[in-house]
């Protein structure tokens, strides 16, 4: 049924922008014939209104891999640096959140371990909402933040780092098997804000599974076992998004292509001082609006990333 409403939403969308496109240039031909300069105006920024939401939905076709239209798990870690790092991490995780906002999507907290003097060292988030998984997995990689540390008392430059994994919430069609025995399970107690349970007994849950070395953690739920749950789920999401992955990396192989550009590596940079200047190493689109990207206004690298993938695809 959702795949049904989605193949229904687009078939109308198309219908929408088709019957716009004809009343517009009925509209021009009209006011031509007329004379009515200021109605030629207006239709034609009507025009313009509509190729900005054409140009949307070229992006969005693109969102059209196995698990693009699911929901996300995106992970956020400081890197080396201590209290800079862990501030940087958590800068970068308001960024995400502030964007996931601005699309309506929901925000659910599943763990987060706090730095020892500010920010945190950890956090993974679950991003509910259509296509989340498809915009937010082009994230994955190194970010680089160069400021002037507010942490330092001789205000001198620093260069922070944080990585970010982003993996889909897969659903019973999808079919992940994890060997038990595979797995390490430690538990631990939760850093909630308290009430029942909560800080009281070792709730909180932690998987590794050994032949990745993939970690997950949960620590929301009052129970052990759901917070197991869980993180069951997030481990097999990114197990999901490494076979993903190969695959990606398969592709671009047997392509005979070079990249320095994939799992570890910095992707994008946040230059602070001495200028402003957010630049994606990927596709080299930058911007100087700082605050905004900070606050979550993402959407130009996210789309940039989708492009790229596209123009990729046309080369091939």
């Amino acid at each position: 049924m959702q795949e049904r409403t989605g193949l229904q939403n687009q078939i109308e969308s198309m219908t929408l922008i088709e019957t716009e496109l004809n009343d517009q240039i009925d509209l021009i031909a009209m006011a031509d014939a007329e004379g009515e300069e200021d109605l030629i105006i207006e239709a034609e920024q009507n025009l313009q209104k509509l190729k900005i939401k054409t140009d949307r939905m070229q992006l969005e076709s693109l969102l059209s891999g196995e698990a693009d239209k699911n929901d996300a798990y995106l992970e956020v870690n400081s890197g080396a640096g201590g209290t800079e790092a862990c501030d940087w991490a958590q800068m970068l995780l308001r960024m995400y959140t502030r964007w996931a906002d601005s699309k309506g999507y929901k925000i659910d907290l599943l763990d987060q371990t706090d730095g020892e003097e500010a920010g945190i060292k950890s956090a993974i988030i679950q991003v509910k909402g259509i296509n989340a998984y498809g915009w937010l997995k082009g994230d994955n990689g190194v970010h680089r933040l160069v400021r002037i540390s507010p942490f330092d008392s001789n205000s001198r430059r620093h260069t922070s780092f944080a990585s970010v994994a982003v993996s889909p919430v897969i659903d019973d069609t999808i079919d992940i098997a994890i060997d038990e025995k595979d797995i390490k399970m430690d538990t631990y107690r939760s850093q909630g804000a308290g009430g029942q349970h909560v800080n009281t007994t070792d709730s909180a849950v932690r998987l590794t599974h050994i032949p990745t070395g993939v970690v997950v953690a949960c620590q929301t739920q009052r129970s052990q076992h759901k917070n197991r749950d869980t993180a069951m789920n997030m481990l097999r999401a990114r197990l999901y998004e490494i076979e993903l992955q190969k695959r990606e990396d398969a592709k671009t192989e047997a392509h005979g292509e070079k990249t320095d550009i994939g799992w570890g590596h910095q992707i994008r940079s946040y230059v602070l001082h001495p200028y402003q200047m957010i630049k994606d190493l990927r596709t080299n689109v930058e911007t100087n609006q700082s605050d905004k990207v900070l606050n979550g206004d993402i959407d130009l690298f996210l789309e940039a990333t989708l492009s790229h993938r596209l123009m990729k695809d046309d080369e091939e």
